[in-house]
């Protein structure tokens, strides 16, 4: 097929709006705007329960079928599927011959298109089984919005229900839309088919266990726009994707100054971290700086789970994000305002907490209505020069992982605890991973580093560190245990552990110089298990 040759046409400001053609599934605010459409002398047409709906609130509309002379059939499949309709909006106004094949075949122009789509998005979140989904599928829709968008010379397209006033406004004090407004309109309505499109890609993908296709779309929806990206010199905004999981997406922003890129980044990171842990098991809190843990612990309370999380990085958590995977209580409250902290997150804040939070009204304070489900399927995507990289998402547990142990040495019970904890805790922790746990609590972190070595040491110093501020004169790690995200690839970095005063050590295994890595920890009198999983994090 050729593409088809532009013409040179010079589009109008101002197009009066004589005709619109309403098609909605989400019917809010449908009536009286229908109604504001009509006292400016717009004549409906409208489809099946659209056109009911209008026509019971007792204002003068068609139905489409009288535009078409064809019936809606097919239980509404098709209805506006038609050369009456399509090339009411597609016609070109300014066009000799497009004017002339309308009259010919008695066509009248549509100036107006009111369409939002069957509600696929919310079909497939309700769990609903394959045949639902399907049907949930526009085809119609789709096809008017687009055709909408490309003749927006002339003709307005509105998909969302927030517009209405906006366009009725304009009606009534100018006939119409500026053709700048009309452009806008066609943007976002192209935005909207696109999400819609990948929503179904990505449903369809999943059914068929195919998450990375030769294709895929992806969309969302903006939800919030921000004052800049990382840098203030960077634009940015926040899209929500058509997942269900809880998280910084879900919540609520119950008080504080506005969410940054920054903010956004590092609570999500906290709260995938604090959701690792069953709230019906344990209390836990993460505290997190620049998308990295520096103190995350568990305990018989919040309280207590807070106070073993602070102590290993309180320099660092000054101005961090702190994440709790129960209710935040008033008395947890009045712990978390003794340091400075510019984002809490949990899942449910209670009353009590709210009013002692009031007092510093500059802390943004977020309610998700339940965790993330660390064991959720999903995809992570990643902009890189001309591309996306996309990966499945690390949702292996350690709580779900077989150990092998490789050593002389068993883990005592106590130690291979804390070795799970450990290795939980590797997994959200940026590539080179160290992290030294002792009673279900981190003493020392090591992240991003381009040698294993380098954060098994700044782990350990961070460690000394923390000792010295608390008034204890042996490091934090001594009797801990230590977790990799990935294997050792010399013994270098496990002996280094071992002189910090680690006890047992967990990492994937899968070295070449395993061997010698584990004659190494025989050596030093170490428990050592592989778990055969890595968890890098770039």
């Amino acid at each position: 097929m050729s593409a088809p040759i532009a013409k040179a046409i010079s589009f109008p400001d101002i197009v009066p709006v004589k005709t619109a053609l309403l098609s909605v599934s989400d019917k809010s605010d449908l009536i009286p705007y229908a109604k504001t459409l009509h006292e400016n002398g717009v004549e409906l047409i409208s489809t099946g329960g659209t056109f009911k709906a209008i026509s019971d609130a007792g204002i003068p509309v068609r139905d489409v079928s009288s535009v078409t002379g064809f019936p809606e059939i097919m239980d509404g499949r098709v209805k506006t599927l038609h050369p009456s309709i399509h090339g009411a909006l597609l016609g070109l106004r300014d066009d000799p011959e497009h004017q002339a094949a309308m009259a010919d075949h008695g066509i009248a122009p549509i100036d107006l298109v009111v369409v939002n789509l069957y509600p696929f998005e919310k079909t497939v979140a309700s769990g609903a089984d394959y045949a639902n989904c399907v049907e949930n599928i526009d085809i119609g829709g789709p096809a008017m919005i687009r055709a909408a968008a490309k003749n927006h010379g002339y003709v307005t397209i509105v998909t969302d229900a927030a517009d209405y006033d906006l366009v009725g406004k304009a009606i009534a004090e100018q006939g119409g839309l500026s053709l700048d407004a009309r452009k806008s309109f066609a943007a976002r309505a192209y935005a909207r088919t696109a999400r819609y499109d990948a929503a179904i890609s990505t449903w369809f993908a999943g059914q068929l266990e195919n998450e990375l296709g030769t294709e895929r779309a992806f969309g969302g929806t903006r939800h919030l726009s921000l004052r800049y990206g990382e840098n203030p010199h960077q634009k940015a905004a926040f899209y929500l994707s058509d997942e269900t999981r809880n998280g910084v997406a879900t919540a609520v922003t119950l008080q504080g100054k506005e969410l940054s890129y920054n903010n956004i980044n590092d609570t999500d990171a906290a709260f995938e971290l604090v959701s690792e842990f069953d709230p019906a098991e344990t209390p836990a809190v993460a505290i997190i700086k620049h998308a990295n843990p520096c103190g995350v612990a568990t305990g018989s309370t919040l309280i207590e789970a807070y106070g073993k999380a602070l102590a290993c990085d309180p320099v660092s958590a000054f101005g961090g994000i702190v994440a709790l995977n129960q209710t935040l209580t008033a008395e947890m409250a009045e712990h978390i305002l003794k340091v400075f902290t510019e984002v809490i997150i949990a899942p449910q804040i209670d009353e009590a907490a709210k009013a002692v939070l009031a007092r510093k009204p500059n802390i943004r304070v977020l309610s998700t209505g339940g965790l993330s489900n660390p064991r959720a399927v999903g995809q992570m995507i990643k902009s890189v020069s001309g591309g996306l990289l996309v990966q499945s998402r690390d949702n292996v547990c350690a709580a779900d992982l077989t150990l092998k142990v490789v050593t002389k040495r068993a883990p005592t019970p106590e130690e291979l605890a804390d070795l799970r904890f450990a290795f939980t805790i590797a997994k959200h922790v940026k590539s080179n991973a160290i992290v030294y746990a002792k009673d279900r609590a981190t003493v020392g972190i090591g992240a991003g580093q381009m040698s294993r070595v380098d954060s098994t040491r700044i782990a350990a110093r961070k460690s000394e560190d923390a000792a010295e501020a608390m008034g204890i004169k042996h490091a934090l790690t001594n009797g801990s245990v230590v977790a990799s995200d990935a294997f050792f690839p010399f013994a270098d970095g496990l002996l280094t552990a071992a002189e910090a005063g680690a006890t047992a050590v967990i990492q994937p295994g899968g070295s070449m110089r395993d061997q010698e890595v584990i004659e190494a920890a025989d050596g030093a009198g170490l428990a050592m298990v592989f778990t055969g999983i890595r968890h890098f994090r770039h």
